[in-house]
């Protein structure tokens, strides 16, 4: 039945309005998960106010505008947000054919990284640099190396063949996850490889694969990181890294600068902080790398307890809205996705704030949605596009 001016009275018909079908219960904006998305907006106009805060008396990096770290780090979230509503357009079933492609892509990216197109940023030889744009490609090959096992080990199980992955699928899908784990190895990017080790061991359990794969790639990797520590494959900043890691104590004003530094800025916070942009540890520029991977140290000492612990809070909706999401989607590959990207999150982000507390080595990963760079700022906002995709593209409940 129409009413007047065309309108369907039911809401449902050809008709309808715009209004009517934007907030239908089938509706894409109806059926998003509007709590992760608010919860990662929140983290990074969070991190939008501690880069500010970090940068805009360096004047070494900001010249005369106190403004450009931040105004280029809300440009990065922008086009953030921009690729995660194309990824919902586009939807995870789509994407899921051109894996293939995204994987090729950024096996070759990073492989750039080993020509002379390759740059060192903050003592790390994981970056191309293209007309002056400078792209850290491991941080896509998190998202195809997701992509691209939840494909294989989810192919036949969706498809009513098999119940669980068989041995030979867990070998073609780990296969395809270790070239460009040994390429990130070359660079060597030793943070990136923790955490592609840790989506790989949580895409293998969410895809219900032969628990004799998650001991014996643990054990792997244990034997794995003692062989690499006997080779030197490391460089000589990542040893003294873990070195003043085991040993607090050892060289305070050289490799154990930065740690020490980070756990007096955090300390002196207090409760409520010294206010934002008041911070003496981080307006005097004690604190290395403070809008990358220390940010944390300013939240911690201008935010306080109180700050710090609401950016933990944001962090943990985030998570637990996107196990709500693998748990409830209806498809494997859904949930392997889903599992692979909190796997993601959940290590990079215990990481980050772990090195500022001393209770994790020094790895150079960035803080998820509330770091600048631009690179990591699109990743997880494709991966949060994935999650959002996953939930829209489930079935409603009759």
């Amino acid at each position: 039945m129409t009413g007047t001016g065309g309108f369907s009275v039911s809401g449902y018909g050809p008709e309808r309005s715009t209004l009517s079908r934007l907030l239908a219960r089938d509706s894409i904006l109806r059926r998003l998960d509007w709590v992760m998305l608010l919860a990662a907006l929140a983290l990074s106009v969070i991190g939008s106010a501690l880069v500010y805060s970090a940068t805009r008396n360096r004047t070494e990096l900001v010249g005369d505008d106190p403004y450009s770290f931040l105004i280029k780090h809300v440009v990065n979230i922008g086009i953030g947000l921009a690729l995660m509503i194309g990824t919902v357009w586009l939807g995870h079933r789509n994407l899921r054919t051109a894996v293939p492609i995204l994987y090729g892509v950024s096996v070759f990216l990073i492989l750039l990284v080993l020509t002379p197109l390759g740059a060192t940023i903050n003592g790390a030889h994981a970056w191309i640099v293209i007309a002056g744009q400078s792209l850290q490609p491991s941080e896509f090959c998190k998202i195809t190396i997701i992509l691209g096992m939840a494909m294989m080990l989810a192919a036949r199980v969706d498809a009513g063949d098999k119940e669980h992955p068989d041995h030979r699928t867990v070998v073609q899908a780990l296969g395809l996850a270790a070239v460009p784990i040994l390429i990130i190895m070359l660079m060597p990017d030793l943070g990136s490889v923790m955490v592609i080790v840790m989506i790989v061991l949580g895409v293998l359990l969410a895809s219900g694969a032969s628990n004799r794969w998650i001991f014996g790639l643990i054990g792997a990797g244990a034997l794995g990181g003692v062989a690499i520590w006997q080779l030197h494959v490391l460089d000589d900043y990542q040893i003294a890294r873990f070195a003043a890691f085991a040993n607090p104590a050892l060289d305070p004003a050289g490799v154990g600068y930065n740690t020490n530094q980070a756990r007096i800025a955090i300390g002196s916070g207090g409760l409520t902080g010294t206010g934002l942009t008041n911070g003496t540890q981080t307006t005097g520029q004690f604190v290395p790398e403070q809008q990358t991977d220390f940010v944390f140290t300013v939240a911690g000492e201008e935010l306080g307890f109180v700050g710090a612990g609401a950016i933990l809070l944001l962090l943990g909706v985030v998570l637990w809205r996107a196990c709500r999401i693998a748990r409830e989607t209806t498809e494997l590959y859904g949930t392997v996705v889903a599992a692979g990207i909190i796997a993601w999150f959940a290590f990079q982000a215990f990481e980050n704030i772990g090195m500022t507390l001393g209770i994790m080595p020094v790895a150079g990963l960035p803080l998820p949605f509330v770091s600048y760079g631009g690179t990591s700022m699109f990743a997880v906002w494709l991966a949060v596009g994935l999650l959002q995709s996953i939930k829209v593209e489930r079935p409603l409940s009759a």
